[in-house]
């Protein structure tokens, strides 16, 4: 909530010292305030009704109506809907600051590094483009649409992740850590932004990127240019938000992040290996797509990780993995004096 705060003040003083409007950044869709919570209010029906199947199955002389109202009120207590209700609170506010912030970026500082990140990739790479050696080595028919599909997919990976942590976890550090550890990613992420501007490889060298065939991905990356120049143009004629930026990779940031936390929880070896081949291909999609350099995902990387040691900090988690030897309601009552205490 800290996070939130400041990241809140930030805004308001950028838009107010450069004259800038404050956006809901998906304002032309579904808006993230009505579309987050009710990703987590379907969490939240999920959890009930398998636990209150279950508990009429148990007992089955209890009335349905009566089942339902005694597993409301052991799951859902009061601390447990002020962790939910504020932890959802906080990562809307510092999402939004973040956007907005993000969208102030060519206001405030116009210098762009994009030729000094490719020369540094080029550098990386023994003198070779990253995304043109994968380009070659990939081709540009299958790779294209499997790589475009993994970049969308992960729109919904932080929202269905954030819901769990604060619905599934049950008011644990855990939960806790993860949601801060994500509006640390918004926060180191947007700083690295004004430190470092440049547009990415699709926006500074598109030639590059001409021969792949078109895919959702390539809509996407038209409709971002479209909605800068629109800004660019007039800010306060458009209700388009400005969301071009390159260095560090937040798609990266928050998956590393993301899977660092599976191997604190010991999550079954199946779901993180997963999440680590899903960043492995996120990291792949977003320089073979031109999103971002080769440099910014090494960026996103060190920003996931240290947000995460931030997070921990902040909420007093001791960044251990899990003892196998817990049992789970012992590690549900060792989180909730680290939460009580």
């Amino acid at each position: 909530m800290g996070v939130a705060v400041a990241m809140a003040v930030v805004t308001w003083v950028v838009a107010a010292a450069h004259h800038l409007p404050v956006r809901d950044p998906d304002g032309v869709s579904v808006p993230t305030w009505v579309r987050l919570p009710l990703i987590v209010l379907a969490a939240v029906l999920l959890d009930l009704v398998a636990r209150w199947t279950a508990y009429v199955r148990a007992t089955p002389g209890s009335g349905a109506w009566q089942a339902f109202r005694t597993v409301l009120r052991e799951r859902w207590t009061r601390e447990q809907v002020w962790f939910t209700a504020s932890g959802l609170v906080a990562w809307y506010v510092s999402y939004v600051a973040f956007r907005n912030l993000k969208g102030y970026l060519p206001f405030v500082n116009d210098r762009l590094w994009d030729t000094e990140l490719a020369r540094l990739d080029r550098l990386l790479w023994l003198g070779h483009d990253p995304a043109g050696v994968l380009h070659e080595v990939l081709g540009t028919g299958w790779a294209a649409w499997l790589l475009s599909g993994v970049y969308v997919l992960w729109i919904g990976l932080v929202p269905a992740a954030l819901a769990i942590a604060l619905v599934w976890t049950r008011r644990s550090i855990t939960g806790a850590l993860y949601v801060t550890a994500v509006t640390y990613n918004w926060l180191l992420g947007v700083a690295v932004y004004y430190l470092v501007p440049s547009l990415g490889p699709v926006y500074s060298r598109p030639e590059e990127f001409a021969g792949l065939p078109r895919t959702f991905n390539t809509s996407v990356q038209e409709l971002l240019l479209r909605d800068r120049i629109a800004v660019l143009a007039d800010a306060w004629d458009t209700r388009a938000v400005q969301t071009v930026a390159a260095f560090a990779s937040l798609h990266v940031a928050i998956t590393i992040t993301t899977c660092l936390v599976a191997e604190l929880l010991r999550l079954p070896r199946w779901v993180r290996l997963s999440g680590w081949v899903f960043a492995g291909l996120t990291c792949l999609s977003t320089v073979y797509l031109g999103w971002h350099f080769f440099v910014d995902v090494l960026g996103g990387v060190v920003v996931g990780t240290l947000a995460l040691v931030l997070a921990a900090w902040t909420t007093g988690h001791p960044l251990r993995r899990r003892d196998r030897t817990w049992s789970l309601r012992e590690a549900r009552a060792r989180e909730d004096e680290q939460v009580a205490g």
